[in-house]
Formats: C-alpha cells, sequence, structure tokens
C-alpha cells in the first residue's frame, strides 16, 4: 500500500512540473510544433533511463518512475497533437514532431540509462 502513496506523490509534483513546463516553453516560443510537449517528453524519457539505469530502492522507483514521470510525460497528448497538426494542414510539422519524439525520445533513454549505470 505504501507503493501507492509514493506514486500519487510523484504523480502530483509531475502533472504540475508538465504544466509549469510546458506553459513557459509554449508562452516563450510560440511556434505550430508542440515545442513543450517535445522538450517534456525528450526530458523524462532521459529521467526515466536514468531512473532505471540507477538501481534506486523500490520506494524511489515508485515516486520518481511510475509517479513523477508517469504524470510529467504525456503520450496522449504528444498523440492528439500529432493528429491536430494533419487535421490543420500541417502535415509536414506533423511528421517531424513524431519523429522527433520517437526517435529523440529513444537516444534519450538509451543516453540516460547510460548515465545511470
Amino acid at each position: 500500500m505504501a507503493e501507492i502513496g509514493w506514486m500519487v506523490a510523484g504523480g502530483f509534483l509531475g502533472a504540475i512540473s508538465r504544466y509549469v513546463m510546458v506553459a513557459f516553453v509554449s508562452a516563450r516560443w510560440p511556434t505550430k510544433l508542440p515545442l513543450g510537449t517535445l522538450l517534456v517528453n525528450l526530458i523524462g524519457s532521459f529521467l526515466l533511463g536514468w531512473i532505471t539505469g540507477g538501481g534506486l530502492s523500490e520506494q524511489m522507483a515508485f515516486f520518481l518512475g511510475t509517479g513523477f514521470m508517469g504524470a510529467f510525460t504525456t503520450f496522449s497528448t504528444f498523440k492528439l497533437e500529432s493528429v491536430n497538426l494533419f487535421r490543420r494542414g500541417h502535415g509536414k510539422t506533423g511528421i517531424l514532431y513524431m519523429g522527433l519524439t520517437y526517435f529523440l525520445g529513444i537516444g534519450a533513454v538509451w543516453l540516460g540509462y547510460g548515465v545511470g549505470m
């Protein structure tokens, strides 16, 4: 039952952090490309790799990995933004967004994992 408490605490902080970061990036650098979500997901990919490679305690893994990173990163928003780019006639930007998210995200996880070891 303690795992749930760790996940809730991490999720609370992760969701707030995502909101603040996406709002800051979107206000600072307005563009068709959803830069805020892209950065959140790439940073989250790196951090999750680092967390996984770091051999954390089970409690910290629940707090940071499942809780914080689960709420900080956002797969559903990424998908919605991708579809909306295509619906609005920005197909090239949509393809760029998806490509950057998937390829750089996988690279970020590997890099984070290597740093964490």
